[in-house]
């Protein structure tokens, strides 16, 4: 396997693998990302603490709080990070729920999804110069409503919110 990269990036990189496989020569045009770490979080109140985030394309649209990986970056110890930056509240204790691949076709990044709950409120937000966002609380049942309204477009908050709601058997 050979690979050459095309663009080295802050947040991706794009790369060309030539491989044989079952004796065939093929290139493959591979997104390089770090991974991610998401938080389904919940408040004291029980509702689920979002972020309104401006993502280019789109507009506005309500996600769960996650983030890049920094390099060695542990996928926990980002979703710690990640949701006191992006909300102000601090997580006590996580627990994984999914990691997925959301392209597993062209993009090597995985998304390390994890449960928070009873957040305290600790400070404002601490955002990075590019980051557009503001706080929303909903409640669970309504998340859910969203997704399958298609309100809700992000795939790492349907396949949290959805994963979660199976698991504790949420319709």
């Amino acid at each position: 396997m050979k690979k050459k990269t095309i663009y080295d990036g802050k947040i991706l990189g794009l790369s060309i693998y030539d491989l044989t496989i079952r004796g065939k020569k093929i290139k493959r045009e591979i997104i390089e990302h770090n991974g991610a770490a998401a938080i389904l979080a919940f408040d004291k109140e029980g509702k689920v603490v979002l972020v309104k985030q401006h993502r280019f394309g789109h507009g506005y649209i309500l996600e769960i709080p996650a983030g890049t990986l920094e390099e060695g970056e542990l996928p926990e110890a980002c979703a710690f990070r990640e949701i006191r930056e992006e909300t102000g509240y601090k997580a006590k204790r996580l627990n994984h729920l999914i990691t997925y691949y959301p392209s597993v076709g062209y993009n090597k990044e995985a998304i390390h999804c994890f449960v928070a709950k009873d957040l305290e409120k600790i400070t404002g937000q601490a955002l990075d110069e590019d980051e557009i966002m503001s706080v929303v609380r909903i409640d669970f049942k309504r998340l859910l409503s969203m997704i399958k309204a298609g309100k809700i477009i992000d795939s790492k908050t349907i396949c949290a919110a959805l994963t979660f709601a199976q698991k504790n058997n949420i319709h």
